[in-house]
């Protein structure tokens, strides 16, 4: 885990229950927008199944930095939220510190007492999935798979 998303965590976490709430909503407002070249590519493929709100993730790998967009519904502003945390978080990341990502990232973030269950499931669901498509595209010495388009 990079220390700034450590940092972000350990805000979230130091924070009561309302501090939270708003610092997630705040999080999801600065969520970039997915690049145009991406957009086109909102399909099964990126989306992570288990969370109830759509959710999109694309990664690539490059210079050896992992290179994360994601997109998550306004309407959804917790989820939203908490994937703008991991991408304001990661970004400059490698893949070990990708790797190093907790499985209970949510729950160290303080969000169980904030989130229902469906919502936490599908929270630890976009862990996985960065951290499964991470591992894949740089298993292989060389690999320059994407998993962007």
């Amino acid at each position: 885990m990079t220390e700034k998303l450590a940092g972000l965590v350990e805000e979230l976490q130091s924070a009561d229950r309302q501090e939270r709430i708003e610092l997630l909503i705040d999080l999801a407002r600065s969520l970039p927008k997915l690049p145009d070249h991406l957009e086109a590519h909102k399909d099964a493929t990126h989306r992570v199944e288990e969370c109830q709100s759509p959710v999109y993730l694309f990664i690539d790998v490059q210079n050896g930095r992992v290179v994360f967009h994601a997109d998550a519904p306004v309407e959804a502003p917790t989820v939203r939220g908490f994937v703008a945390l991991l991408v304001e978080g990661l970004e400059g990341a490698n893949a070990a510190d990708v790797a190093a990502l907790p499985d209970d990232l949510v729950r160290r973030a303080g969000l169980l007492e904030i989130l229902g269950m469906q919502r936490i499931a599908g929270l630890d669901a976009v862990v996985r999935r960065l951290k499964r498509t991470t591992a894949l595209l740089t298993s292989a010495p060389g690999n320059t798979q994407s998993l962007t388009s």
